[in-house]
């Protein structure tokens, strides 16, 4: 049996030969023992990786369906951090559901909080050091960003509640250990309550008890948005900025007719300085180009198809995996990557950086930006050939 597989993945081949190949590969990587039948399946490129890929690299996958589940009166969240993916430092996720009019507890965090709606909408409520309250509502696509230290809550609107997306720049947060109203309240004692809320005993003795709120079921809003925004204005000063952002009815920022990117940073949203993100769609049997990105890690969040990602770390070390929805991928920096679409449906997933803009540097871009006698040099493409590539570094490509 040839050990050209791992030797030599250079090797190319053409009709019969190439299913030879194949074949032999599929034969040498047989496992007659014991397996995770359900994981092989959702990982064939684990199992069976590609001739190209080569040496030993990190894990870049986990899914949100491996983590356990919170689940309380009024909705559940659990979460991938870096415990489950030691490989992302400055990235946790958070997927969270509220049932019809509940609440996730007014809270704050030691890390800024970006948000995308899955599904359903919401009210949300922020309160800025400078004293100004922050309403709005949110639907099915559109982000939000809390600042670290700000507080503020997150309600469910509609029969069907909302799902949402929370990432946070810290990679071994934990949303058990968020600061939470009702914990802080229980663990103060009666009389400083009292003087400090200037209220009578029987008044405190309402307060909430025993174990802290967190996620809990209340009744949805009798009032308007204008209306509340109304309210809150006769005591409270007027955000300076919006913290949300509606990305549900934004155009794409690039776009062909193999996919799609909506990129949101600093530039287009403000209040989001510490975190860029691209929502990518790419179409069936097309790639989001190779790439890599200079200003940080990519963290991703899979929400809808089928993909396969290639992560090329350097010193000729190389892996492939297979992603579904709800699964989390990360990039580590610098990292060359590129991802197909092997389903029959729009592949569509988030990316994520810790960063005040998006930024990446495009394969196709670069070589069509070098002069051609040192791209020919390099690669061997004929001139032709050459000026055939995408020059307009377009993210995804046939």
């Amino acid at each position: 049996m040839s050990s050209s597989f791992s030797s030599d993945p250079t090797r190319i081949f053409s009709g019969l030969a190439l299913e030879t190949y194949k074949a032999e590969r599929n034969e040498s990587a047989s496992n007659p023992g014991p397996q995770n039948i359900g994981l092989v399946k959702l990982n064939p490129n684990a199992n069976v990786p590609p001739p190209t890929d080569h040496g030993v690299v990190e894990p870049f996958w986990y899914s949100f369906d491996l983590t356990h589940r919170r689940v309380q009166e009024g909705g559940w969240t659990h979460q991938v951090t870096s415990r489950e993916l030691p490989a992302s430092k400055d990235v946790a996720g958070v997927n969270m559901r509220l049932t019809k009019g509940s609440f996730r507890e007014l809270h704050w965090h030691l890390a800024d909080e970006w948000a995308l709606m899955l599904t359903g909408k919401a009210r949300v409520t922020l309160f800025t050091p400078e004293g100004a309250m922050f309403i709005d509502d949110v639907s099915a696509g559109d982000l939000w960003l809390f600042p670290a230290g700000a507080p503020h809550s997150i309600q469910a609107l509609g029969e069907d509640g909302c799902e949402f997306l929370l990432v946070f720049n810290q990679g071994d947060f934990s949303e058990e250990s968020t600061l939470l109203l009702s914990d802080w309240l229980k663990h103060t004692p009666p009389e400083i309550l009292q003087q400090n809320f200037g209220l009578t005993a029987e008044a405190i003795a309402n307060l909430p008890k025993g174990e802290p709120l967190y996620i809990f079921r209340s009744d949805e809003p009798v009032k308007s948005l204008q209306e509340e925004v109304a309210e809150v204005a006769r005591h409270a000063a007027k955000p300076k900025m919006s913290y949300t952002f509606k990305a549900s009815t934004m155009k794409p920022t690039k776009e062909s007719s193999a996919g799609s990117a909506k990129i949101i940073d600093s530039r287009n949203f403000p209040a989001s300085s510490k975190i860029a993100s691209a929502i990518v769609t790419v179409k069936p049997g097309c790639m989001r180009a190779m790439h890599w990105h200079p200003n940080g890690s990519e963290w991703q969040y899979w929400i809808k198809g089928k993909g396969r990602m290639t992560v090329f770390p350097g010193e000729e070390k190389a892996r492939t995996m297979d992603f579904s929805a709800n699964d989390v991928g990360f990039v580590t920096a610098m990292a060359g990557h590129y991802v197909q679409n092997t389903g029959d449906e729009d592949l569509v997933f988030l990316e994520m950086f810790v960063a005040p803009e998006f930024q990446e540097i495009s394969l196709n871009k670069w070589l069509r930006a070098l002069p051609q006698q040192a791209a020919i040099a390099h690669t061997n493409l004929r001139k032709e050939d050459l000026e055939r590539i995408p020059a307009d570094g377009n993210p995804i490509i046939r």
